[in-house]
């Protein structure tokens, strides 16, 4: 650590977003004590932890709270300057009405294009590009997710060390395929999921499925268009027992391990980059450091012709007021309000609404609600304008900034990100979390330099810099930038992938199951 840094780690600070906020957030570690007096004068009257807000001004009952110059909330009772404002003193607001949103009234201006900047990748016949080498075997039910997973405790052991190029071997389980109503409008949402899955450009193409023969979703439906064999279903009757289904699984694999092996990486323009955006764990930092420098480091990325993508319905439902009017025309504009009116719609058929986001860690990190959460989360799409918005489970379809709608579950996310065609996701975490991707490499960001520092080998890259003053956004969000570029060419592992920390895949189900 810096002089100047282990200087102001001492010296009381507060984060003040706009001049218009009359809330701020604490900077020092674990938080300042009752009677702390800062620089301009301001005296705490409590204590007020790390990341919580502490009152500017006096606030009375009922008047607007404002962080980031929105509405976070009002007063639920009277606040003096220098008290901790928590959750408990402000009440929520309502959601922006979707019905009266301004569409496509501040496009941003088109960037100068970044030339010359390149990752090295490995480019596949449909001219996609991936960042890791991986055979992927689809399943078609959950079924037989047991016996693939012990065919794939062999494949590992026995035919990956003969193929020295291929990065891994994964299983696309899940828990669909039967005892769902298959035909429903939204069982669309699984199945175009696990189609989608498996064209991941990680996967190089090399598809296989295994099923086990009385599913309702049937292998086929998994490969549209594909001509050959690419399906071992466990009930066939030439198989004469378990050791006879696990050999058919390990010799397609290694048909197709042998093609992967022949893949090498090449220079390809950082336009062939498709990377997902995500947080989890958010604190009240999430909003400071960490999504503002990934949303420079996401307006760098769109500017050199890359395709990214931010996601999250309930994280952004309640700042949409700043998003729909960065959408590039008004078609965009009201496919982000059709995604959110039908989350709206489906959390309702559930007894919930939006609020129920928030996490306890969230508020422990001194989130109060669900729209100040909100705010801090969509800064990671940056300020490019918004070119298109996916539906749960369909692919990226434009170079530019996409809103893919998922839910806000990591797991979820993850997975409908690799589904729309995600080589490398960015996530950022207030309060740490392991998750990690087998498909795809994941590079956490903190956005504390404490959590970086105590989990100094999970935390891939530390944005907490810039709270305390030792980088600006803008630097931060180019050291983000070539690191991407350097872990989708392999040079840099991240620590997931070094450890073998990888959750598993979770479909999103909307449909009804009989």
């Amino acid at each position: 650590m810096t002089a100047r840094a282990t200087a102001q780690a001492f010296e009381p600070r507060y984060i003040r977003l706009d001049a218009h906020d009359n809330v701020a957030i604490v900077v020092n570690d674990f938080g300042l004590p009752a009677n702390t007096q800062f620089p301009c004068g301001l005296t705490l009257r409590n204590f007020v932890p790390q990341g919580h807000k502490v009152a500017l001004a006096d606030i009375a009952l009922g008047e607007p709270i404002r962080r980031y110059n929105e509405v976070i909330g009002t007063a639920a009772q009277p606040i003096l300057a220098g008290e901790w404002v928590d959750e408990a003193r402000i009440r929520m607001p309502t959601p922006p009405e979707l019905d009266k949103l301004e569409l496509a009234t501040v496009v941003p201006a088109p960037r100068a294009a970044l030339d010359g900047y390149t990752f090295e990748g490995f480019r596949n016949a449909d001219g996609s590009v991936g960042t890791k080498n991986v055979l992927a075997i689809s399943t078609s039910v959950q079924c037989v997710a047991g016996t693939l997973q012990f065919a794939l405790k062999r494949i590992k052991a026995e035919l990956l060390p003969k193929y020295p190029n291929v990065d891994d071997v994964i299983a696309l389980t899940h828990n669909y395929g039967c005892g769902v109503a298959i035909s429903a409008p939204l069982a669309i949402v699984p199945i175009r999921t696990l189609q989608n899955l498996a064209k991941n450009p990680n996967f190089g193409g090399e598809v296989m499925v295994v099923g086990l023969g009385c599913e309702k979703l049937i292998p086929e439906r998994l490969l549209p268009g594909e001509a050959g064999d690419h399906v071992v279903r466990m009930q066939d009757e030439a198989f004469d027992g378990f050791g006879a289904i696990v050999e058919a699984i390990m010799a397609m694999a290694e048909a197709r391990l042998a093609v992967l092996d022949r893949r090498r990486r090449e220079i390809c323009p950082a336009s062939d980059l498709v990377v997902g955006m995500q947080c989890g764990g958010s604190d009240a930092f999430s909003g400071v450091t960490a999504n503002p420098a990934l949303g420079f480091a996401a307006d760098l990325l769109v500017r050199a012709g890359a395709s990214v993508m931010f996601s999250e319905v309930t994280e952004v439902r309640d700042a949409i007021h700043l998003l729909t009017r960065r959408a590039i025309n008004e078609d965009v504009g009201r496919a982000l309000i059709r995604e959110m009116a039908w989350y709206d719609s489906y959390l309702a058929k559930g007894d919930a609404d939006r609020s129920a986001n928030t996490t306890p860690g969230n508020k422990k990190g001194g989130l109060a609600n669900i729209v100040e959460k909100s705010l801090g989360s969509i800064v990671k799409s940056g300020t490019s304008p918004i070119v298109d918005v996916l539906s749960p489970g369909e692919r990226v379809r434009k170079k530019g900034m996409t809103f893919a709608a998922t839910p806000a579950s990591d797991f979820i996310c993850g997975t409908l990100q690799l589904a729309s065609g995600m080589t490398l996701q960015v996530f950022t975490t207030g309060r740490g979390t392991p998750y990690g991707l087998a498909a795809a490499p994941v590079i956490k960001v903190s956005t504390r330099t404490e959590l970086a520092r105590r989990w100094k080998d999970l935390i891939d890259f530390d944005a907490g810099r810039i709270a305390t003053g030792e980088a600006t956004i803008e630097q931060t969000g180019w050291d983000l930038f070539r690191l991407i570029l350097d872990v989708a060419s392999g040079r840099t592992k991240v620590w997931a992938d070094h450890w073998g920390i990888h959750n598993d895949l979770t479909l999103f189900n909307p449909g009804p199951v009989t």
